[in-house]
């Protein structure tokens, strides 16, 4: 194999190969990359068996071929070349030769027979979707994901069919509770019919990859085990969670009685003041609401207390309630509205908050002490 390209076509399809690869190395092969030459056509692909991608580039093949390298090492090689005309050539038991300029590295590689086979990802029925509809969806539920190993399930963002052709996305940790309905496809029902759960992973390189032309389409295709998907020159494969997601619905109440209406940029900017001087390890804030004020509050023997009032739109029963600060920006990081409700009932029931004009998204955050 032998292939010449400049670094400028290379080196960010490096970096986004470098995502996927397996950091943990179980097995060798996980942390290269496969390089793949043809006449006309040369493809980086990387892969932990979970997610795969596979990027083409327009470069210069002169020899076809493939092999295996490092992908830390290869990225790190380019990164640092001047931008002027790199070539590769594999050698014997697999090394490859990079040359630019001046400059000349030979690194191990290994065999292409042992890289793990990348599915085909030519007949499937692809459906397209709008890049933004699903940037917003997973910008306003991924921070919900559990990081918790133990709980597979909840380690990945839920995607079912909801009512009137929608699509909902659904993500919570036990703590904190997110979901967006979108109108994604033209029959949400026939793409899949039940609820699937692609891991966390697998939608930070979805939400990369439509981030890249927000105003695009992505083509997507189900079957029971995988998501694939394709963008322009890149093309992903992530395999599904095998698991139940939880009953959500009962954790969201539907009986709040106390709806509290407040600006969004002052009860974010107050909540990040006075959460400084918050325990490290709970966040731990309280609301005190009474009248058209809401005093939020935080107290630490080690650092010391913080409040500050906000006024809002409040005519119920004085409330006392503590929330940890953190779930809560998160969530109204994600609202892009001008105002925000506040729909509590006590300081033992879960609170939700919702944007003044973003009817389909809902955020549930439980309580606590303090």
């Amino acid at each position: 194999m032998l292939f010449r390209t400049k670094k400028s076509v290379i080196v960010e399809a490096l970096g986004r190969a470098q995502n996927i690869v397996e950091r943990r190395n179980t097995m060798q092969i996980l942390s290269n990359i496969l390089l793949s030459a043809e006449k006309n056509n040369f493809t980086i692909s990387a892969t932990d068996l979970e997610i795969g991608i596979k990027i083409d580039l327009p470069v210069s093949v002169e020899s076809s071929g493939q092999v295996t390298v490092n992908a830390k090492t290869f990225y790190e090689i380019v990164k640092k070349l001047p931008d002027k005309e790199i070539k590769v050539e594999s050698k014997e038991n697999s090394w490859i030769e990079i040359s630019c300029e001046n400059s000349v590295f030979k690194i191990v590689g290994l065999s292409s027979k042992e890289f793990p086979k990348f599915p085909d990802l030519t007949n499937k029925d692809y459906s397209q979707i709008k890049c933004f509809d699903l940037r917003d969806m997973i910008t306003k539920t991924i921070f919900s994901v559990s990081n918790d190993e133990t709980r597979y399930h909840l380690n990945g963002v839920y995607f079912e069919p909801s009512e009137n052709n929608m699509i909902r996305m659904v993500a919570t940790d036990g703590h904190r509770l997110s979901f967006v309905d979108r109108s994604l496809f033209a029959e949400s029902s026939k793409i899949f019919p039940k609820g699937i759960i692609i891991p966390k992973k697998g939608v930070i390189e979805l939400k990369r990859l439509v981030e890249e032309d927000p105003q695009g389409t992505l083509d997507v295709a189900f079957d029971p085990m995988n998501i694939y998907a394709k963008r322009g020159n890149i093309s992903l494969s992530i395999r599904l969670i095998n698991g139940e997601f939880p009953d959500y619905r009962q954790v969201v109440p539907t009986t709040n009685k106390n709806r509290v209406k407040v600006k969004r940029d002052d009860l974010l900017h107050s909540l990040e003041r006075v959460s400084l001087l918050a325990s490290e390890k709970s966040r731990g804030v309280k609301f005190t609401v009474k009248n058209s004020l809401m005093k939020i509050s935080s107290n630490n023997p080690e650092l010391g207390e913080a409040k500050e009032e906000v006024p809002v739109d409040y005519q119920g029963e004085d409330l006392e309630i503590g929330f940890n600060a953190r779930y809560l920006t998160d969530c109204l990081n994600a609202i892009a509205s001008e105002d925000v409700f506040l729909e509590l009932n006590d300081k033992l029931s879960p609170g939700i908050i919702k944007g003044s004009n973003v009817g389909n998204y809902t955020c549930v955050v439980m309580p606590m002490k303090i």
